[in-house]
């Protein structure tokens, strides 16, 4: 695909695909014919039964892979796509406390940053440095505001976030150029978040599941997840594939944005919907040209809102290979995959309001994926009441590869009795933001 400059005039409105995967994108292996006998074989070769059928092979499957296998469960994980294919080859790696206000979010965040470098420690001694290579950067972000409404709501704002024990470092105008020397001399304040970093999320994924093969566990693509089966009491004794019913005492539904489908299909409802969101990625550009993750004040607004009309904000960040990443946009349509160019469009002028110096960078191609969203802006993880055996880690939005360790560890800790390392009340599916719809 040939460079294109921003702002994206030649660009037609297109579903996306192969000239505007994901950076991140895992090479597709050719997927074996729903129910076919490969699927089959593949399921038999798992064992013929688990202690734990993990629905998605995506990061936050992964991650509940990887804490249970460490508490000795036997593992199988289904994907019926390539492994961490999905959502999470089309986000940009974030691992994030600088968007999230004071609350359950948060908690889970501060928790998740804090265990995933123990985490990748641990993988770099079980399977070798090479093996756990993700690519992990504690760079930063800096969250800045170029007009005076955002200047005024963003030092509230991060003060909140100090009292819930953040590092947020409140910067005038003047010294944001020491970190940040191409951004706008329009900004008029900002705060700088030390714990913000990136991670390459489809290495992530990758290495935990080496670490739940090395284990002991089973990880099958090409099958797909059709239900659960019962026994009278209600509670699951197998997941339904389309290889065949796969013996387990617990499914646990990592799905993603398909993960509302797959709840109704298990018997037990829950509102998960799809949120496209768009990225741009330039070519690769001198190292230093972008140093953190920096996004305009009113990205915190976004990622908070229900509403489900299109929403731009600016977002730009540098990868280890000198791409840039440009977004975000969010808006509800379903799983429409158009790409449209006006959205590009926003984007790119956005971005290069912020970042003048990007006006007239090559951009290589542009590509979407979907969020999986909640009405109250929280992931449900734990046991369904309704369904004893299935377990839920999904609902992430745009979160997910950053919440991803701490929701692994935190649903394994339910699972096996353990004492949660934080209060998992406000995760469960009984809650009020949820039991209207859900329960």
């Amino acid at each position: 695909m040939r460079a294109l400059r921003l702002p994206f005039s030649s660009l037609r409105d297109a579903p996306w695909g192969a000239s505007r995967v994901s950076p991140w994108a895992a090479p597709r292996d050719r997927a074996a014919p729903r129910g076919s006998l490969r699927d089959a074989a593949a399921l038999r070769d798992a064992a013929f039964s688990c202690d734990v059928a993990v629905v998605g092979a995506g990061v936050i499957g992964a991650a509940c892979a990887e804490a249970l296998t460490r508490r000795g469960a036997r593992v199988t994980v289904l994907d019926h796509a390539p492994i961490a294919s999905g959502t999470t080859a089309r986000g940009e790696g974030n691992l994030l406390v600088s968007d999230k206000p004071p609350g359950p979010e948060l908690d889970l965040a501060r928790a998740s940053l804090a265990r995933w470098p123990q985490l990748l420690a641990e993988l770099r001694d079980e399977l070798g440095p090479e093996r756990a290579a993700c690519e992990y950067e504690p760079k930063g972000g800096l969250v800045v505001a170029t007009e005076e409404a955002g200047a005024r709501a963003l030092g509230p704002f991060a003060a909140a976030q100090r009292a819930a024990g953040v590092r947020a470092v409140g910067l005038a105008a003047g010294d944001v150029p020491a970190y940040e020397p191409l951004v706008t001399r329009a900004v008029r304040a900002a705060v700088f978040y030390p714990e913000d970093a990136q991670l390459q999320p489809v290495l992530a994924a990758t290495a935990l599941l080496a670490a739940v093969r090395a284990r002991g566990g089973a990880v099958r693509t090409g099958v797909r997840a059709l239900g659960v089966d019962c026994r009278a009491d209600g509670s699951v004794c197998a997941l339904r594939t389309s290889a065949g019913p796969l013996p387990c005492g617990a499914v646990v539904n990592a799905c993603g944005p398909w993960a509302g489908a797959f709840a109704a299909a298990a018997g037990a409802p829950l509102p998960v919907l799809p949120r496209r969101g768009l990225i741009l990625v330039t070519a690769p550009l001198p190292p230093g040209t972008v140093r953190h993750k920096v996004y305009d004040a009113d990205y915190v607004g976004a990622v908070g809102s229900g509403d489900a009309a299109l929403q731009t904000s600016t977002v730009v960040e540098a990868t280890r290979a000198g791409t840039v990443l440009i977004g975000s946009s969010r808006q509800r349509v379903g799983f429409d995959e158009t790409v449209p160019t006006a959205v590009l469009g926003a984007l790119a002028r956005k971005a290069a309001r912020l970042f003048p110096a990007l006006r007239d960078v090559p951009v290589m191609r542009a590509y979407g994926g979907f969020r999986p969203y909640t009405p109250d802006h929280l992931p449900v993880i734990g046991e369904d009441p309704r369904r004893r055996g299935l377990w839920h880690a999904a609902g992430h939005e745009g979160a997910g590869i950053g919440l991803a360790a701490a929701t692994g560890e935190l649903l394994a800790e339910l699972y096996a009795g353990e004492k949660p390392h934080l209060d998992p009340e406000p995760f469960r599916v009984a809650r009020p933001g949820l039991e209207a719809v859900a329960v």
